[in-house]
């Protein structure tokens, strides 16, 4: 019988069953692309990785990250979680990570990790207030298009990123045929088209929710790819050299999570960072015959 070993753990927490759950697959040594998507529909999880040896030696190791239903090029806790558990497998405090986006450069700290995201902020059409109103179960006004327009924004994963009035955010509620009429409406952003909705809750204090009902995730309790576009995003719209915020997302469905994001101004463009804690879960075996 084969057998493959896995740990979960919560990410962006430092209480157990609060944050992100994610799972590793911590050898997946001569696992196929579909039983790699398999375990991860099996696991249920927004997302589940598998660590392979690097391409390159002067990285840790190679990545990969699969949703419910398809691979994605990166993803924020996912890398933050699997980066911390390379740590605790004595891998050390700085790693490299080889993810299809690129390479992610984790640092462990405060009972965490800090990554880095893989690109600069590069950003997309902007799509229709009342499109996104309608994905987010919102009225066009609950939309705050003043600092910027819904718009599609990446450093290394695309999300539809909308400010929301505060009230607005906290009754948001997914409209599933409103996702996939956007999607088929917009095919430029992909069939896996999700939204980063947020609202400001003070100086350096942001909330946040992710719907993702396209890619199997109806929401997200944190999530680290679109919080750190967020602060790229934010500070390209300043004229300040570098910012951090700190963000709180998950409330609404039981699972509290707070992350600390940055963005700087660099030579190639708009850099983010995303960080917060991990804690350990669970430890098994996968059956694979």
């Amino acid at each position: 019988m084969s057998t493959t070993p896995f740990v979960t753990l919560d990410v962006f927490t430092d209480t157990r069953f609060g944050g992100n759950p994610l799972a590793v697959f911590t050898d997946a040594q001569g696992l196929t692309d579909a039983q790699m998507q398999a375990l991860a529909a099996e696991m249920n999880l927004s997302e589940t990785t598998f660590v392979l040896p690097p391409q390159d030696s002067a990285n840790t190791a190679r990545v990969r990250i699969f949703n419910r239903t398809a691979e994605m090029p990166f993803a924020g806790h996912p890398t933050v979680g699997t980066g911390w558990v390379l740590s605790q497998m004595g891998r050390g405090d700085l790693l490299r990570l080889e993810v299809p986006a690129g390479v992610v450069e984790v640092r462990i700290e405060d009972g965490g990790a800090i990554i880095a995201a893989p690109q600069p902020l590069s950003l997309d059409a902007p799509l229709p207030v009342a499109t996104i109103a309608a994905c987010a179960g919102l009225a066009p006004a609950d939309i705050v298009a003043a600092a910027h327009p819904p718009i599609a924004a990446s450093v290394g994963v695309q999300f539809i990123i909308a400010e929301a009035t505060p009230q607005a955010l906290s009754r948001a509620a997914p409209d599933l045929l409103a996702f996939r009429k956007a999607a088929s409406d917009h095919p430029e952003h992909g069939d896996r088209l999700s939204l980063h909705l947020y609202a400001h809750d003070g100086e350096g204090r942001l909330r946040a929710r992710v719907f993702a009902p396209n890619s199997g995730t109806i929401e997200d309790p944190a999530t680290g790819s679109a919080n750190a576009t967020l602060a790229a995003l934010l500070l390209s719209l300043s004229g300040q050299e570098e910012a951090a915020w700190n963000v709180v997302q998950g409330v609404e469905m039981g699972r509290p999570s707070r992350l600390r994001i940055a963005a700087r101004r660099s030579a190639d463009g708009v850099r983010a960072t995303v960080g917060g804690g991990c804690v350990p879960v669970l430890s098994g075996e996968a059956r694979l015959d």
